[in-house]
């Protein structure tokens, strides 16, 4: 470094050029040699501003002070000096920096006119021929250390880019521009952080000052940032994932370069695998209470049990089903208890195209109130207290397969509507969650009412029965189909016996007699009971059959001897509760004949016999 308080006259005057010492910071010749007395008239101790001398040229020269400030050391000939008297002077000028704090400038004036008078001299041309090879020379190395810079930044894959301490843009590398759609030109000398980073993800303003980019080159610190987006020209945003290093100019901080790469695809991977995740999570669950629920369907005789009867009635069923089956219509069975309601549901669901799905039963009566939303529609942890874990409903497990809504009438109005609108709109919320999930499940639905009688009296909603009652069955009562007895009995003794390692007994014919004699008010439910009972009871060969009030095995009590107008009384009551019960119909499904398991024209017959009017029913 060149030292101002040893610069004497002498060390100047050994110069071969003009020779100035300036002090940038007060515009001021510090000291001039004797060559630059002459040349430009300045003093030898200095003391005159330098703008005097460059006149028009101070922003050129203001410019290569810059490039000696950068480079430590240029020169050029486009800056005209002028002599202290005003006279232009032209010259090539030749500058370094000659302290740390880049504040004294050693400036060098060769006067080109005397350079041409004296060119013909060749030690002086040789001189001035080896200071420009030189010259050149370093100029090409360091154009050449800044091309391979260039080459190495622009082959790498990371976008890389740098910032001055004022966050404007100092260099791009080509990866960095093709990942953001910016050209150099949009980037350089501007503020890249409103340009690319300027908001997060969610659309919140990011500010400047908490970007952690800008902490590099403010605080000196080096941050590692795993999820951040910057947006691109066209408006797109990208996943990146960069460091930030703060850079140093000798000593001083003066900025930072940033390393990003784009992550976008790497973060929508490990989305769609956190979802499948989720999916198989849900999955599991369903498959787990699938399981449960079939491990319960298992140990249920239904399960096992095919619709046995070759009566007109059963046929009839069994004509609907086939109808009805292959299609994903809504079915509504109606019937007395133990008529068989689930058996033909599982029927409907084994000759469907769903039978490789589950059958899910749901009892609407079976549930408590306050826990039957979440057993029908499902939940996810913390819905409620005591909701521990996440869970499907029935609903979900449904999904694929059929939906049996038994005792529909028990349903409370506010969880109809809800029911509805997933029936409908073929989604389910559970409860708690704000995400709908798509179902696909066909509804089968039972009652032992008349619905319409339900929905009159408004328990049940007018638009979730017309949804479920697209295609009625009606579910005769065994007392309708006396001829099935003698094949249900077979069929449900034999499985009894089975199941209770006993020999089977014989079903005499006066048992057979008394069974089909019998009105069965529990109907094919209670057959099952009353036969399983025989079976344990049974010591011999032979059925003992015990039937209900009224009724006893060959060994019990005869019922109370009545009198004929008692008989009378009892007959004609009966056949009142009939009408009543049927509305005042006679024939037809549902008529009276059906309810009292008689021929229609026998009824008629005995309405007159009985002497019954419209008046005693209505």
């Amino acid at each position: 470094m060149f030292d101002i308080e040893i610069a004497t006259d002498s060390l100047l005057d050994a110069l071969p050029e003009a020779t100035l010492v300036i002090d940038l910071a007060q515009d001021r010749i510090v000291q001039a040699n004797h060559r630059a007395e002459t040349l430009l008239g300045v003093p030898r101790g200095g003391g005159i501003a330098l703008s005097s001398l460059l006149r028009v040229s101070l922003a050129q020269f203001i410019v290569f002070v810059d490039e000696i400030a950068h480079r430590g050391e240029a020169w050029s000939r486009d800056i005209i000096l002028n002599h202290h008297d005003g006279t232009p002077v032209a010259c090539e000028l030749r500058g370094r920096m000659i302290d740390a704090e880049r504040r004294h400038l050693l400036l060098a004036a060769l006067d080109l006119d005397e350079l041409e008078r004296h060119a013909r001299h060749a030690e002086v041309a040789d001189l001035y021929r080896s200071g420009l090879r030189e010259w050149q020379r370093t100029q090409e190395f360091f154009a050449e250390l800044e091309r391979r810079n260039q080459l190495i930044l622009n082959a790498a894959g990371e976008g890389i880019y740098g910032v001055n301490a004022e966050g404007k843009t100092t260099f791009v590398n080509r990866a960095a521009q093709e990942m953001l759609g910016w050209s150099t030109e949009d980037l350089l000398g501007h503020d890249i952080h409103s340009i690319i980073h300027h908001h997060h993800l969610g659309g919140e303003v990011y500010p400047a000052q908490d970007c952690p980019i800008y902490r590099s080159f403010r605080f000196e610190q080096v941050n590692r940032i795993e999820d951040e987006v910057f947006w691109r020209k066209d408006g797109k945003p990208i996943r990146v994932e960069y460091v930030s290093t703060p850079i140093y100019d000798h000593k001083v901080l003066a900025g930072a370069v940033v390393i990003f790469r784009d992550i976008t695809e790497r973060k929508e991977s490990e989305m769609r695998l956190r979802r499948a995740m989720a999916e198989v999570a849900d999955l599991r669950d369903r498959l787990e209470q699938e399981n449960a629920y079939l491990q319960e369907e298992i140990t249920s005789e239904r399960a096992h049990h095919d619709i046995i009867g070759h009566s007109p009635a059963i046929r009839q069923v069994l004509t609907q089903i086939d109808l009805v089956a292959k299609t994903d219509t809504t079915v509504l069975l109606t019937g007395e208890t133990g008529t068989g309601k689930a058996l033909i549901a599982s029927a409907i669901h084994k000759n469907s195209a769903r039978k490789r799905r589950s059958l899910i039963h749901f009892k609407c009566g079976s549930v408590a109130p306050e826990a039957l939303e979440a057993e029908l529609f499902g939940q996810i942890r913390g819905a409620f207290p005591g909701a521990l874990r996440d869970k499907p409903g029935k609903l979900e497990l449904a999904h694929g397969g059929t939906l049996f809504l038994d005792d529909l009438e028990e349903l409370p109005l506010e969880v109809q509507g809800r029911l509805l609108d997933a029936l409908q709109t073929r989604r389910v919320t559970r409860l708690g969650d704000t995400r709908s999930r798509e179902i696909d499940i066909r509804a089968v639905a039972a009652s032992t009412r008349s619905l319409e009688k339900v929905v009159a009296a408004g328990g049940l909603r007018r638009d979730l029965y017309l949804t479920l009652n697209v295609f009625p069955i009606q579910c005769p009562p065994l007392r309708d189909r006396c001829e099935d007895i003698p094949d249900l009995t077979a069929h449900v003794l034999d499985r009894a016996c089975k199941r209770l390692n006993r020999a089977k007994p014989v079903v005499t014919e006066g048992a057979m007699r008394r069974l089909m004699a019998y009105d069965w008010p529990g109907n094919v439910r209670e057959l099952h009971n009353v036969i399983e009972r025989a079976a344990i009871v049974s010591k011999g060969r032979k059925l003992i059959v015990e039937l209900g009030a009224g009724e006893a095995g060959p060994d019990g009590p005869l019922p109370r001897v009545r009198t004929e107008r008692e008989m009378h009384d009892a007959l004609r009551a009966n056949l009142v509760a009939g009408m009543k019960e049927a509305d005042g119909r006679v024939a037809g499904a549902g008529g009276a004949a059906a309810l009292l398991g008689v021929p229609a024209t026998t009824l008629y017959s005995r309405l007159k016999t009985y002497a019954i009017s419209r008046d005693d029913w209505a």
